[in-house]
């Protein structure tokens, strides 16, 4: 295996956001900055695409990594599928502020409208201030009659669901579900590589540049979708240090915490999935024969390339998010 292809780090994008804080670089390392909202960690989104950290190689993005390594990096199977596309974005998000109340298209409307994948994601709570909350679906009995009555009345706050958080939740955002991230929440999304997004209201607020937002009503009303909510919370049945506890496995990501306080063993398939290890608590050491060890802090993502096959993480107390394509 060459160098490129032991674990690898990308350069963190960060993006200013008029409802971002200092979180992420008070709790998870990154760059000070005013108003940072998004962490890039690992993406392929044309135009954002994630450079790499000094040391990996002779490739300088992702794109020119995949370009060179294709399959040994990806997973022979999720090579095939998606054609040499990276499938998944990854980000830790800081709200000082409310989100704007927003939804995203699915494969079949993105595809159509934008020649994107759509955009399921999910999320997970690291830090929530007292009284924090997430915006997810509409209060019961809301339909699209009741639901286009409230918008055009200038009342949609009126039939949002708010859900209460604290650290350690997590929930799945299928497409067409509305949502919004609660002021006071840090969390770690993990998404499909697409950046569109069909805001509803943006709570009568200017941008960074003082100008208001666009809102998306007409695609958002093509978009919307009432989903069943006892899909939506998908937080851990159980908690074992030092095993896989499944968060939730949905048809482009499967996300597993692993609580460690010892030395665990994983691997990958080079006929499978690549996989991705986000440092959500504490600090772990990534071990591969033959390999450079990479020590992995708190606010930290690593890619994990197929062809690697059997690793080692040791930690004495770290909580890591593992994410593989199934």
């Amino acid at each position: 295996m060459s160098k490129a292809l032991s674990f690898i780090k990308f350069q963190p994008q960060q993006f200013t956001k008029v409802w971002g804080g200092e979180k992420l670089h008070k709790f998870y390392g990154k760059p000070i900055g005013s108003q940072i909202g998004e962490s890039w960690e690992i993406s392929g989104v044309k135009g954002k695409v994630s450079e790499l950290q000094a040391g990996f190689g002779q490739a300088h993005n992702l794109t020119e990594l995949i370009a060179a390594c294709g399959a040994d990096l990806l997973g022979v199977r999720v090579y095939n599928k998606y054609h040499g596309e990276f499938p998944l974005l990854f980000k830790f998000i800081d709200a000082k502020q409310d989100l704007s109340v927003q939804l995203h298209p699915d494969d079949t409307i993105a595809q159509a409208q934008h020649g994107s994948f759509g955009k399921t994601e999910m999320w997970y709570v690291l830090q929530a201030d007292l009284g924090a909350r997430l915006v997810i679906g509409f209060k019961p009995g809301v339909d699209h009659q009741a639901y286009q009555r409230a918008l055009s009345e200038g009342r949609i706050t009126d039939i949002l669901n708010e859900v209460p958080v604290q650290a350690g939740d997590a929930f799945f955002i299928a497409p067409g579900l509305v949502h919004a991230i609660g002021g006071g929440v840090v969390l770690a999304e993990i998404q499909q590589t697409s950046d569109i997004t069909y805001r509803i209201y943006d709570w009568d607020r200017p941008d960074v540049n003082g100008a208001m937002r666009e809102l998306h009503l007409e695609e958002a009303a093509r978009a919307l979708v009432f989903h069943d909510m006892d899909q939506v919370d998908c937080r851990p049945e159980r908690r074992i240090d030092n095993a896989p506890n499944l968060i939730y496995a949905s048809d482009y990501f499967q996300t597993t915490l692993w609580p460690i306080n010892a030395s665990v063993s994983m691997n990958t398939d080079p006929a499978d999935s690549f996989m991705v290890l986000m440092c959500v608590f504490g600090s772990a050491q990534l071990i591969a024969a033959g390999q450079p060890a990479l020590r992995l802090e708190c606010g930290e993502t690593a890619l994990v390339p197929a062809c690697m096959g059997e690793f080692t993480v040791e930690s004495s107390g770290a909580e890591i998010l593992e994410v593989i394509v199934p």
